[in-house]
């Protein structure tokens, strides 16, 4: 509904007299009562011309006047004599609906006025201000919105908009992943071999003491070993050349020596492997395919996994008890740390189980990395630092490498025609013979000549084992004292 219309309305309903501007005349004066004089002028007369707007603006159609429209008079009661006609009814029987046609109620007068009397405000009016004053406070309300909207896009450095500008540094707990190998990566290093003739590959290693001592593969080095070029990177970029210690192709173990050694190296922690379980969390840090300083995570997926590879050199094979996990590994990850939830190496990643059927196929990893263990590895780097040569274990006899002979079988005859059960050796000592099949060591089952010499190699010389052996369907055990073989050769 618009608010104009209910202004008008209050405006023109002010000019209304509350009763009607001329009441009935009688056809008659009673009997006995002196006719009157013409009643003087009425201030409320002057308003004929109001009056007159009303009824044309207000009355919707002429009615013929009907004689119930207003009460006969009354005879005076206490009125004096001459006040002919007497004043009409304080409201008119019209205004309760008592016309006789039941028509609709409208313009209903109030108390009759006196000419001396103020006149009472009606409703209309008051409507009418209240509209106003709604529509004034909502104009100066929208007007002052639209000053504050657009002094603030005109003075954005008013806005009370709170921002986080320099926001602190967020501290990673020390046993979370990206605690462990923030603490890990500045003593990782990444390794470039380079050989005699140019050619060369990425590896991995590690800060092994302060003395500037690197732990890494031997596969890593082997093909700059003797006349090539070793460089080792840390996380910061510095770079440093670097030079062979010692190797065990065996172990496939090697030690590097940095060369003008930086100071205040951090050597990573070294772990118990021996105390490692299946489905422990662990940490592998390398450079696969040559991406420096990768993490990948992942789990103890086994524990004793047999594993032999080579150095792709064409030389001896290697062998190791290892610890598997499906942690990302992949070519360049060969000789990085793999740390447990702590932060502590359990083991030096080393090989990988790909879809491709040789280490030249460069195939990715499909969630069989294995590891060798670090409480084997430790004891191989405390004999390349300290002699420069490794030390093997052995018990003095020589299996075959079949993988399908459900045991460990001892040869007719070892190397070069030499005997297969060496004389005076642990193995003859403990009367085991050629053809004999070693099924345990200790509480290892053994399934093959590789898994017995990676058992082996993760004892010191001079520790005394049992073996279990079969010979002519008969089992039997006897105690072997390990003995020692020095370098690969």
């Amino acid at each position: 509904m618009s608010t104009e219309n209910e202004g008008n309305e209050g405006t023109a309903a002010q000019a209304v007299p509350s009763v009607p501007s001329a009441p009935p005349v009688p056809a008659a004066a009673p009997e006995g009562t002196p006719a009157s004089p013409p009643a003087p002028a009425s201030p409320e007369s002057s308003e004929g011309t109001a009056t007159e707007q009303f009824q044309q603006a207000e009355q919707p159609s002429q009615q013929p006047q009907r004689s119930n429209d207003w009460p006969p008079p009354q005879p005076p009661q206490s009125q004096p004599a001459g006040t002919w006609p007497p004043p009409p009814a304080a409201v008119p029987t019209y205004a309760h609906g008592a016309g006789g046609d039941g028509g609709p109620v409208w313009g209903a007068p109030g108390q009759l006025q006196t000419p001396g009397a103020p006149r009472k405000r009606r409703g209309g009016g008051l409507v009418a201000a209240v509209a106003v004053a709604a529509l004034v406070a909502g104009g100066i309300g929208g007007a002052l919105g639209f000053w504050a909207a657009d002094r603030n896009d005109n003075n954005s450095s008013d806005s009370t908009t709170v921002t986080a500008s320099n926001p602190q540094v967020l501290k990673r707990d020390p046993g979370t992943v990206a605690g462990v190998a923030a603490k890990a990566l500045p003593s990782v290093v990444t390794i470039n071999a380079q050989s005699g003739d140019g050619e060369g590959g990425t590896g991995t290693g590690f800060v092994y003491d302060k003395e500037g001592h690197i732990l890494t593969n031997n596969h890593v080095v082997a093909s700059a070993a003797n006349s090539g070029l070793l460089t080792a990177t840390f996380s910061n970029g510095k770079k440093y050349d670097a030079e062979v210690v010692g190797r065990a192709q065996g172990y496939d173990v090697a030690v590097l020596k940095l060369k003008n050694a930086p100071s205040g190296l951090t050597p990573l922690a070294l772990g118990n492997s021996d105390q490692v379980a299946v489905g422990d969390s662990t940490i592998a840090i390398g450079a696969p395919f040559g991406l420096s300083n990768t993490v990948t995570t992942g789990i103890i997926s086994a524990k004793n996994r047999p594993v032999a590879s080579g150095d792709g050199s064409g030389g001896s094979n290697s062998y190791m008890s290892a610890l598997q996990t499906d942690a990302s590994i992949n070519p360049g990850n060969s000789g990085g740390p793999l740390l447990d939830a702590r932060g502590a190496v359990i083991g030096i990643n080393s090989a990988i189980q790909s879809t491709g059927s040789s280490a030249q196929s460069q195939a990715g990893s499909i969630g069989l990395g294995f590891a060798i263990p670090i409480n084997q590895a430790r004891n191989v780097a405390q004999q390349l630092i300290k002699t420069g040569q490794p030390v093997y274990p052995v018990i003095g006899a020589t299996v075959t490498m079949d993988e399908q002979t459900a045991g460990a079988v001892i040869s007719d005859q070892g190397s070069g025609g030499t005997p297969a059960v060496s004389p005076d050796g642990p193995a003859a000592r403990a009367g085991l013979k050629a053809g004999d099949v070693i099924t345990r060591f200790n509480d290892s089952v053994i399934d093959s000549g590789p898994t017995l010499i990676g058992e082996i190699w993760t004892h010191k010389p001079g520790d005394k084992v049992t073996l279990t052996y079969k010979r002519d369907g008969k089992v039997s055990t006897a105690e072997v004292t390990l003995g020692q073989r020095k370098g690969d050769n």
